[in-house]
């Protein structure tokens, strides 16, 4: 007999045959799906690839370099390293973090306190602009989710001495203070752009293609002489120590050009290193802050009287007894002077003679030409925050403030103005534009009044810096010297302060045919010497000798100096 095979009912066979059609199916859907991605759109999976491997990066570009006038470098940019996580790939590849956290000077549980709370983000930085050995040892360690990013630094190379000029940049090398802030579109660069191949570190594998290049800021020449600025700051520094003054300024100009050769300011800060630092001590005092010129302005005064016409340099004035009521405030001289000339009201410093001249001339000749000189108006020199100063329409003076005004009370300036405002007696008349960068061309200046009447009070004004005068501690053997000195109570809300003083002194040399123009400011001086010939007019004569012989200028007073250096060989 044959056996007979079981028979498979129906529906268990429809079963079959459903789930095999099923699999044969899924099978072909998912043979085509593999054919439609890899061959007829492939595209679409290198695109998704290189979404998840490719990245468009950041090239950055360095900042422009600044330089005194003869390329000396005062600012340069050097590449540093930044370190950034993706804080989600740095805490899975968590045994290593105390490691890293030492290295960035971190306490392990604030770091990983950080990373928590910023798990969303994909770029966090942890350290800016670090030094490179720090960037090897982070790169060692080779850790998921932390990165190096290539940026630049400003460092300066002068320090302290250019500071207040210069100024410095953030950590974004954004200039925030000085040229650095004035000049920021000038020397800042344009980052260019590449595309980069990453692993799943998210470190760079390949370079893809270059989408931009990065451009270079520019480069900035300034006026300065890094060798006259190292001098005039070594010795406003040691002037200010010296007399325990509150700070000081100083501002030397070339005469001709109205180029800045030297600016120095105390108290000074090291832009390399601004930790601690109030921000107060970042302000260039020599541009920003105001003061009462007081005696620097008499020749002015004297110059607008010459211009009236009702004064010669031969004219009298009787300064006797030493004082002069006016208005009920009395106006004093530091002894009796008797009858002075124009030339003796500068070099004794009469208070007296600029006020009678003053009054005599009545308010609108002083006005026009201390507003030809620019007094109450910035110098246009660019630098970020310049102060204009004071100066009240002529209409408003009343008797008393026509008097003080003559002798440089009921005005202020800056350090900056009123080295410009000398360079125009200096040029025989003409006042020059400021600049803080070189020019190769002597520029268009601004006639302020005749030739005749600067080169008459040029002249007088040598007579302050000689036996007699109040200058006499700026004389520079060798030179024709021609300043005049200031003092000047410190005004405050309930009237001008007894015992606080500023120490002036302004002048130029050589005066025969002058090519620098010296300012010194030396703010509330503590010792028992505050008068501007006293405490000023050595600073000033130490910096004018150091840069007439720096600059290579040449003597003009060469018989005297001889006969002094003899005299002195003999001794």
């Amino acid at each position: 007999m044959s056996a007979t095979r079981p028979r498979i009912p129906t529906a268990v066979a429809g079963r079959r045959w459903l789930l095999v059609s099923v699999f044969v199916l899924a099978a072909g859907l998912l043979l085509w799906r593999a054919f439609y991605l890899l061959i007829l759109n492939q595209d679409f999976l290198r695109d998704h690839g290189d979404a998840r491997a490719l990245r468009t990066v950041t090239i950055p570009a360095h900042r422009g370099m600044i330089t005194d006038r003869n390329n000396q470098p005062l600012a340069i940019s050097t590449p540093v390293s930044s370190i950034w996580v993706t804080p989600r790939e740095v805490l899975r590849d968590g045994d290593k973090l105390p490691k890293l956290a030492a290295l960035l000077g971190m306490d392990p549980g604030d770091l990983q306190k950080l990373l928590e709370e910023r798990l969303d983000r994909e770029f966090l930085y942890l350290k800016r602009q670090v030094p490179p050995h720090l960037a090897e040892a982070v790169r060692k360690l080779d850790m998921s989710g932390v990165n190096l990013k290539r940026e630049y630094k400003r460092y300066y190379p002068a320090g302290e001495v250019t500071s207040h000029l210069v100024g410095f940049t953030n950590v974004d090398d954004s200039g925030q203070e000085g040229v650095e802030l004035a000049y920021n579109d000038w020397l800042k660069g344009t980052p260019g752009e590449k595309r980069v191949l990453k692993d799943r570190l998210g470190r760079t594998v390949r370079n893809v293609e270059s989408i931009s290049p990065p451009k270079p800021g520019r480069d900035l020449h300034l006026s300065i002489d890094r060798r006259v600025q190292y001098l005039a700051y070594r010795e406003l520094k040691a002037a200010v120590q010296r007399n325990g003054a509150r700070g000081g300024s100083l501002v030397m100009l070339n005469a001709k050009t109205g180029e800045v050769m030297a600016m120095a300011v105390q108290p000074s800060y090291n832009p390399n290193n601004r930790s601690g630092l109030k921000s107060a001590n970042y302000r260039n005092r020599a541009v920003t802050d105001v003061f009462e010129p007081g005696s620097t302005m008499k020749p002015f005064t004297i110059a607008a009287a010459l211009m009236s016409g009702r004064y010669s340099p031969a004219s009298l004035v009787k300064t006797a007894p030493g004082y002069v009521k006016v208005m009920g405030h009395m106006i004093r001289d530091d002894g009796d002077n008797g009858t002075l000339d124009l030339a003796g009201i500068i070099k004794k410093s009469s208070n007296v003679g600029a006020a009678k001249i003053a009054l005599s001339l009545g308010p609108r000749p002083l006005w026009e030409l201390y507003s030809r000189l620019g007094f109450g108006l910035p110098t246009g020199s660019g630098f970020p925050g310049e102060a204009g100063g004071v100066l009240d329409n002529y209409q408003d003076w009343s008797e008393v403030q026509l008097a003080t005004i003559a002798f440089g009370y009921g005005i202020s300036t800056t350090a900056l103005h009123l080295a410009q405002a000398y360079a125009a007696i200096a040029d025989d008349g003409v006042m020059p534009p400021v600049s803080l960068t070189r020019l190769d061309k002597q520029p268009q200046g601004t006639r302020v009044m005749p030739a005749a009447v600067a080169r008459e009070v040029r002249t007088m004004l040598e007579g302050v810096v000689s036996r007699g005068g109040t200058g006499l501690r700026a004389d520079v053997p060798g030179y024709h010297i021609a300043g005049k000195t200031g003092t000047v109570h410190k005004s405050t809300p309930t009237g001008y302060a007894p015992n606080r003083y500023q120490s002036l002194f302004a002048g130029m040399a050589p005066a025969s045919n002058p090519a620098l123009v010296l300012v010194v400011v030396i703010d509330e001086p503590r010792g028992d010497d505050y008068y501007g010939g006293l405490v000023a007019a050595p600073v000033f004569a130490r910096v004018m000798r150091g840069a007439l012989r720096i600059l290579n200028i040449p003597p003009d007073d060469l018989p005297a100096f001889k006969g002094r250096t003899l005299m002195a060989a003999n001794e």
